[in-house]
Parts: C-alpha cells; sequence; structure tokens
C-alpha cells in the first residue's frame, strides 16, 4: 500500500504525514518512566517498577513510530524540502541538548566557584560560616556542610575516564570513516567500521558501569554525597544514557545500512547519528576535564 501510496505522491509537493497517536502515547509513557525515576531517587518502593514500565512501553512506542518514519523514507515521500526540515530539527535537538548538558555544567561551576566559597566565609557569608558551619572547609571536591553522605573518595581521572576518553575519540574516528564508506558505496567497510563504533559505545558503557560499582562500593561516593556526588552522578549518569541512545541509534542504523536503506546521496539518517555522537563526544571532552580533572 505504501508502494502504491509512492508512486502517486508528486515529490514537488512538500509531504505532511497523517494523524499519529504515537506522539500522546510517547508522552505518557515517558511521563510514568521519569514519575518512576523520581520516586526511585526518592526511595519509593515501587518506584524501579514503575520507571521500568514506563521505559519498555516507551520503548515499544518508538519502534513502532520509527518504523512508520522509515517506510514512508523507503517508500518516496519525502524530497529535498522534508530533508532540509530534518536537518534543522535534529540542528535544533542537538541545541537543546546542548542547553541541557549547560544547565548541569552550570550547577557544577556555581556549586564550586560561588557556593563554596560563601559557605567557607568568603565575602558575606563570614557571618553563615561562623554561626553554622564553623571550621568548614570549602575545598573542592565538597559534600557540604555536615559531611552530607559522609567521607568518600573521587575517582581519579587517569583511569578508566581516561580509557573511556580514548574510546569514545576512537569512535569519533571510526564513524566517520563509515561515513566516507557510505559516500563512497564501499558497503562492506561501512559495516565494518559502523559496528566497530557500535562495540566501541558498548565498551564504553561496560567501563562506565565498572566505575559506577566501584565508586558505591569501594569509594562511598554515591548519588547522596552531598553536591559533589549529586552534581558527579547527574553529570556522567545523563551522558551515559545518551551513550546508550546513541548506541540503539547505531544499531538501527547498522541494520538498515545492512539491508541497503541509504544510498551515496540520500543518507541523512545516518548523519543525523553521526552528527548525536559527535555531540556525545564533545560533551565527554568537556565533562572528562572539568568533573574528573580539574
Amino acid at each position: 500500500m505504501a508502494q502504491a501510496h509512492a508512486d502517486t505522491h508528486d515529490n514537488n509537493i512538500y509531504f505532511v504525514p497523517h494523524g499519529s497517536r504515537w506522539p500522546v502515547f510517547a508522552s505518557v509513557a515517558l511521563f510514568v518512566a521519569m514519575f518512576g525515576l523520581a520516586s526511585w531517587l526518592n526511595e519509593a518502593t515501587w518506584g524501579p517498577a514503575m520507571f521500568f514500565v514506563g521505559l519498555v512501553v516507551l520503548l515499544g512506542i518508538l519502534f513502532k513510530w520509527f518504523a512508520d518514519v522509515i517506510l514512508e523514507s523507503v517508500s518516496g515521500y519525502y524530497n529535498k524540502q522534508v530533508d532540509t526540515s530534518f536537518r534543522m530539527g535534529m540542528v535544533w535537538f542537538i541545541f537543546s541538548e546542548v542547553m541541557f548538558f549547560a544547565a548541569f555544567f552550570g550547577a557544577l561551576f556555581y556549586a564550586r566557584n560561588y557556593s563554596l566559597p560563601w559557605l567557607g566565609g568568603a565575602g558575606d557569608g563570614v557571618m553563615t560560616n561562623s554561626l553554622l558551619w564553623d571550621g568548614f572547609s570549602n575545598a573542592w571536591p565538597s559534600s557540604g556542610p555536615g559531611q552530607v553522605g559522609g567521607h568518600f573518595q573521587t575517582i581519579p581521572a587517569w583511569g578508566l575516564p581516561l580509557l573511556n576518553t580514548l574510546i569514545l575519540l576512537t569512535s569519533g574516528i571510526t564513524i566517520t570513516i563509515a561515513h566516507h564508506a557510505l559516500r563512497a558505496g564501499h558497503r562492506g567497510k561501512l559495516l565494518v567500521f559502523l559496528g566497530l563504533t557500535i562495540l566501541l559505545g558498548c565498551l564504553f558503557l561496560f567501563f562506565q558501569v565498572e566505575e559506577y560499582i566501584h565508586a558505591y562500593r569501594d569509594l562511598n561516593l554515591t548519588l547522596g554525597s552531598g553536591i559533589y556526588g549529586s552534581t558527579f552522578f547527574m553529570l556522567t549518569g545523563f551522558h551515559g544514557a545518551h551513550v546508550t541512545l546513541g548506541t540503539i541509534m547505531l544499531i538501527i542504523i547498522w541494520l538498515r545500512c545492512a539491508k541497503g536503506h541509504f544510498s551515496k546521496n540520500d543518507h541523512f539518517a545516518f548523519e543525523a547519528v553521526a552528527w548525536y555522537w559527535h555531540f556525545v563526544d564533545v560533551v565527554w571532552l568537556g565533562l572528562f576535564l572539568f568533573v574528573y580533572v580539574l
């Protein structure tokens, strides 16, 4: 049916998709997942179950939704104008993600450069420090007045964090090689280097899980370790979530490449995922510098 519609579709007309129920369903599933996550972080016993139910439903909805979009693409509905709209949409999406991480980097900057000096007695904080937190040290990393969460140790930058940095930088190279292979029409080379990018993404996530286990079990560094623990796990955790999403996107693109969906001149879906992956790389470089090194 889709092919029949494509035969009658005028490529000079901007394609407008039919009404879809997926956005509404996805919004509900996302709300359930996030409400469950917030409840989980606040130690509600039903929080984890609610989070995973919402997540599974959301993944199922996204699978069906993107299947519809892929069908529209391979059926020939999209012309140059639609391609331009997709590119603009992806640019704005990545910009919104930049702002998302900017908020967390801003919280880290504020805590280190403003809150700690004030609590330590600098400027207008002299009276507050002497009355409430006498003897408080404003050295970073800090869990705040009263040592919220107890004493902890930090993770050295030159161990797993450095290794993960090298892994992500290498993955940026492999996906670039895969892109050039696609444009050159070398399907085998494309699949090999795109597959290597997926493996490197999985390896990054494996080492991040190892790092988290080590932090909780051996260093007493948890999400409850004051301002340092919360900013550390929020930044690295959300970045890990983005790497997970990017890896899933890469797997889907690999499968589409194996099916021959893309051509030398028509492969925006591949480019969009590559843009996203490079964005993840750049965010990690900033995170490695400001969270682990400085």
